[in-house]
């Protein structure tokens, strides 16, 4: 074989000419092939149809990848052979691919890396040469046919010399040259696409056939995809290659984490190497894509785990609840072991979680954390902690610690060990600081929402009264229920209070919203009426004087309100004189037996007019009898569409007649509690005002 200068232009009587312009795009190469088995078949030359269709397609491609302009393809037939010539209009020269194609006995690396495509030509054509026009510039080839003597075609030339072999200088071992049906079906190998891993069949395939391709003992493809496993046998063939000499080695081309190479035993000759190389760079792309396609599902997964963590970590808002929580997320998919540290008022760093994926070590884990000393994790995590930066933990209990940062606070550390066969991948680093972020944002949340709730708690303590007094002949009971919501301060309030007269004053209200200004409100009602019935002021003119100042300062809140001023009366009865102010009437029970009954008259609801109708309803109460007051919390309490209402309420009232006022005010919240499955909407009141005189 040989290259020549150009091949020259006359066309015989004998000769088939073919000559098409084509665009430079991926279907050109199919186009050149279908000129190409046209005249052949017309020339009768099928013996070359294999090395004509792979060294047109070889000179098509490399025209459309680095030219990328139109291509010339000329095809010439005759009873000796076949001349292609592929030209393109690019500026430049193909110099420099075709040195090294030149020097292939002396330096068949560089062909490897630069000229593959000339490679081939060099190797089956029998003659090749470069065309140089004003317009660009082409390569031809010239295949003769076998047997013949090659003077069929005025592109006279020397004829192709004998194929060279790859084996033993003394003939022993001799393995002729690829054909090219075989560099064909080499290049041609592809994964399968419907396996669930394709790899390891594509790459035992690849290795069958280069191995046999240059008589290669043995060999094998080694691959280490970065999980810890190092690397892994991923194709073999024939035996295991032996370390020597003769053992040809090519590094795969692939990206961190992957790594691994290709091992051949056999001579690292002419045509061996270069093959090797190509056999490698076809399976490195392919682990390429294995790789992107493994990260990429990987990254879903951990997309996946950490909407998974936020979510179970934001449906807690118990502090201790969400710490112990944070240990489970990691361990074992992020770590062997983790521990979550808080810093005190103080500034130290208090345990608050810790997990290991092996429990048995949970003790000699709480024994390490504990450690003082220059050295110990705990100094670790001080650092971490008071630096804010991740910080690496020494032995025994190797990993390192993130702190816990949200909203600018510090507030701990989260300590993650190692994996139990190797350190943690920049992405699952990645991912571990991603948890601490929402950790320490589900932690301040946490703390926030207890905060709330003690202020709360505390509030709305401070609203109702600690205890209800103990008065020889009547029986005072409360039951209070706050909203599901147990960070929000209700409008319900109840109050006893005591009157100058001697009797008892039995308040029971709700304003109108809930949390902090619903709260206001409510202290304002509850002092007024405790300084203007204190001072002996009639109770219709409390109401009076409670609406005005709800009109002046209620911030457009009004208020309902049910007043009885309670006092001893003859036969040992209780007289009561009853005031509504757009409150639900009071449930009465005799003792005697009978139905329970609704009692009192409406009124006018408080800061919504500036005058009031208060009638009063005077209540006798026998010994036994007792009036429940309520808040609509009772009366509203939804199961589905349906309502507790007050016809449930009287119901519900009525078998409990002739009980102490304690058991009466029990049982009608247990028996409105029950009603629904759901937390409360609105905040229960119940209060029980019973004649206990015997």
């Amino acid at each position: 074989m040989s290259a020549e200068a150009g091949p020259a232009t006359n066309v015989g009587p004998d000769e088939h000419l073919r000559r098409v312009r084509l665009p430079a795009d991926r279907r050109t190469p199919a186009a050149a092939r279908a000129v190409v088995r046209s005249v052949l078949a017309e020339a009768n030359l099928d013996e070359l149809l294999n090395e004509a269709l792979l060294l047109t397609t070889e000179l098509s491609t490399n025209a459309v990848e680095h030219a990328r302009t139109e291509l010339d393809i000329e095809v010439t037939a005759d009873q000796a052979g076949l001349t292609v010539t592929v030209s393109d209009f690019a500026a430049g020269p193909v110099d420099e691919l075709t040195v090294g194609v030149r020097n292939v006995a002396t330096d068949i690396s560089e062909v490897a890396e630069r000229g593959r495509g000339l490679l081939l030509v060099d190797h089956f054509a029998s003659r090749w040469g470069t065309t140089y026009l004003p317009t660009g510039k082409g390569v031809w080839f010239r295949l003769d046919r076998p047997g013949g003597d090659g003077t069929g075609s005025d592109r006279a030339g020397p004829a192709p010399s004998a194929p060279p072999v790859a084996g033993d200088s003394d003939g022993a071992g001799l393995t002729a040259v690829p054909s090219a049906s075989e560099m064909s079906a080499l290049t041609q190998t592809t994964p399968d696409p419907n396996a669930d891993d394709p790899l390891p069949d594509f790459a035992a395939g690849l290795l069958t056939r280069v191995a046999e391709m240059v008589g290669a003992a043995g060999g094998v493809v080694r691959l280490d995809r970065g999980d810890g496993q190092g690397l892994q046998v991923l194709a073999r063939y024939g035996r295991q290659p032996r370390a020597g000499n003769d053992l040809l080695r090519v590094p795969l081309a692939v990206h961190r984490p992957y790594a691994g190479e290709l091992e051949l035993d056999a001579a690292p000759t002419a045509y061996a190497q270069p093959l090797a190389v190509l056999t490698a760079e076809r399976l490195s792309l392919h682990l390429e894509n294995d790789r992107l396609r493994r990260a990429d599902v990987r990254r879903q997964a951990w997309l996946t785990f950490l909407a998974e963590a936020s979510e179970l970590l934001a449906q807690s808002l118990d502090v201790e609840l969400t710490m112990a929580l944070i240990p489970q997320l990691v361990v074992p998919r992020l770590g062997q072991w983790c521990a979550v540290h808080t810093t005190d008022e103080w500034g130290r760093l208090r345990l608050a979680a810790a997990s290991h994926a092996d429990e048995s070590m949970l003790p000699q884990l709480h024994a390490i954390l504990r450690e003082a000393g220059p050295d110990s994790i705990q100094a670790r995590l001080r650092e971490a902690s008071r630096h804010g930066t991740r910080t690496p933990l020494g032995a025994p209990m190797e990993g390192f610690a993130v702190p816990l940062i949200a909203r600018g606070q510090r507030l701990g550390t989260l300590a993650v060990g190692r994996h139990q066969r190797h350190r943690q991948d920049p992405d699952e680093i990645a991912v571990l600081e991603d948890v601490a972020r929402r950790a320490a944002l589900a932690i301040e949340n946490a703390r926030i929402h207890a905060e709330r709730r003690r202020v709360a708690q505390t509030l709305q303590q401070s609203l109702l009264p600690p205890v209800l007094p103990v008065v020889e002949g009547i029986g005072f009971a409360a039951e209070y229920v706050p909203t599901g919501g147990d960070a929000d301060v209700g409008g319900d309030f109840y109050d006893v209070v005591p009157l100058p007269d001697g009797r008892w004053l039995v308040v029971i209200g709700d304003v109108s919203g809930k949390g902090v200004q619903a709260a206001a409100v409510t202290g304002l009602v509850r002092d007024v009426i405790r300084v203007l019935a204190g001072d002996g002021k009639p109770l219709p003119e409390v109401l009076g004087r409670l609406n005005e100042t709800l009109v002046e300062r209620g911030a457009g809140r009004y208020c309902t309100l049910a007043l009885a001023a309670v006092g001893p009366g003859e036969g040992g009865r209780l007289d009561v004189g009853l005031h509504l102010a757009g409150h639900d009437r009071p449930v009465l029970l005799r003792s005697g037996g009978g139905p329970a009954a609704f009692v009192g008259t409406g009124g006018t609801a408080l800061g919504l007019l500036d005058t009031i109708a208060s009638p009063t309803s005077q209540i006798a109460l026998g010994p036994g009898d007792c009036l429940v007051f309520y808040t609509d919390g009772v009366t509203e309490r939804r199961r589905g569409r349906e309502l507790f209402g007050t016809s449930r309420l009287r119901d519900a009232a009525a078998p409990l007649a002739g009980y102490s006022a304690d058991v009466v005010a029990a049982r009608l919240r247990s028996t409105a509690i029950n009603f629904s499955v759901e937390a409360p909407r609105d905040d229960i009141a119940i209060l029980v005002l019973r004649n206990d005189a015997v």
